[in-house]
């Protein structure tokens, strides 16, 4: 059959030519789970042959819903989060859902911005990790003011807010990675850590901090550092730990990029490992497997967090905002410390 334009066909065309109700069509394109698997097919196969292009915005103004989640990054090239976009998008797809994916370069300014124009946007939920210094998070006002659900994953809100959360056990994930070092003998734990304003680093000190005393190894302020985890503020630390005796015998890193820097700024002074220093990560980055030694770290398992938030996200939908939030404590997602040839 050759296709006539799309601009003549409407759902009343098709419904009229299979003998079907408008409804049974719209339920049909908007992926109505209670629909028989033949009429679906028919449809379909019809809605295919004479080229119909469903009116998003025009079905959503009807309907107040557009079948879009919205989704806030601070950096697409991390790793975890990847990972996680990916999950996210075929799990939503999955259940007839399309994803905006918006990157925030970790300003505060931009973050703002898309809260705007994804409420102009008319979404029907947000999926937001946030910047690392985003402390008041009234920029997301506009949105749970009117009923659209926010899902705060990874860096989330410190203080209560009306959304749903979903974090890592940042705390077990540095705990564990400590207290292995300890058992190994080190006692001069070095601890880059990223910035305090951030949740994931103030439950990773938390928990650095209660390995060392549950173990009762001093923590030495000269060896802690906080800041963005970027290589030059990484290979500025180690120039600072390395500049007098007794260097470090362990370096804690919250993240894998940090570890890395490491590992090359060992090789070059010639610093042997693990015998002369011992190195642990966090994210479980691919690059940590591939190096040699490949570097022990904390898997975040990002696919299974991505499902998770999927599965939050189409409960929020289906049963609104209030009924979930009102008790609601925040998803903590497990970790696991994996042990490689740098400890």
């Amino acid at each position: 059959m050759k296709k006539k334009n799309p601009k003549k066909q409407s759902i009343q065309h098709i419904a009229a030519a299979l003998q079907l109700s408008p409804a049974t069509i719209s339920r049909v394109l908007n992926n109505h789970p209670h629909v028989h698997e033949a009429t679906r097919s028919k449809v379909m196969t019809m809605v295919e042959q004479v080229g119909y292009k469903r009116n998003v915005m025009a079905s959503g103004l009807r309907t107040n819903k557009t079948h879009t989640i919205g989704l806030i990054v601070p950096r697409i090239s991390m790793f975890v989060h990847t990972e996680i976009i990916t999950a996210i998008q075929n799990g939503l797809h999955a259940h007839g859902y399309n994803l905006i994916i918006c990157q925030s370069n970790d300003s505060l300014a931009i973050e703002q911005d898309l809260a705007q124009t994804l409420y102009a946007s008319r979404v029907d939920a947000v999926i937001v990790a946030c910047t690392l210094f985003t402390s008041d998070f009234s920029h997301f006002d506009v949105l749970t003011d009117n009923d659209i659900p926010v899902l705060f994953y990874d860096r989330v809100p410190v203080k209560p807010y009306p959304a749903c959360i979903i974090k890592g056990d940042d705390f077990r994930g540095a705990y564990l990675a400590t207290a292995h070092l300890v058992e190994l003998g080190s006692r001069r734990i070095a601890y880059i850590s990223g910035p305090m304003s951030c949740n994931i680093y103030i439950d990773r000190y938390a928990g650095f901090e209660q390995a060392m005393r549950q173990h009762r190894v001093d923590i030495d302020p000269d060896r802690i550092f906080y800041h963005e985890l970027t290589v030059d503020n990484a290979r500025k630390a180690l120039h600072r730990l390395f500049a007098r005796r007794p260097y470090p015998d362990a370096v804690l890193c919250a993240n894998d990029l940090t570890a890395l820097t490491v590992l090359t700024f060992a090789k070059e002074k010639g610093i042997s490992i693990p015998q002369e220093l011992r190195i642990v990560g966090y994210s479980n980055d691919p690059r940590s497997s591939i190096v040699t030694p490949s570097i022990t770290t904390v898997e975040q398992f990002p696919g299974r967090i991505g499902q998770v938030i999927v599965s939050e996200v189409l409960k929020l939908l289906k049963h609104g905002r209030e009924g979930l939030l009102q008790e609601m404590a925040p998803i903590v997602t497990p970790v696991e410390l994996i042990r490689r040839m740098s400890t």
